[in-house]
């Protein structure tokens, strides 16, 4: 189910519906004509859709370090090693 986004669109209004507010609605659902709260008319905006792809092997230590960055991981407090790429195998914050 996608979320939606409506805004005010005349009168008063209230503090639920002057600012943006998101809905999640089924596809088929008709838009909502007012707010749930204030019962004033309300419009749905168009959003661009929000698009999340398989990008999880990019963040592999083999591909941090083929790419050029530095990975380290916390080992204790202030203290990071190096798990990947170039520079000092050990960070400690003196």
């Amino acid at each position: 189910m996608p979320f939606y986004e409506y805004i005010h669109a005349e009168g008063p209004g209230c503090d639920h519906c002057r600012g943006r507010f998101t809905v999640l609605q089924r596809l088929g659902e008709e838009p909502l004509a007012t707010c749930p709260e204030c019962s004033s008319p309300v419009r749905r905006l168009i959003s661009p859709p929000t698009v999340v792809s398989g990008k999880a092997h990019q963040l592999k230590e083999s591909s941090i370090e083929k790419h050029g960055f530095t990975q380290y991981k916390k080992i204790g407090k202030g203290v990071y090693e190096k798990t990947a790429g170039k520079g000092p195998g050990i960070i400690k914050n003196d």
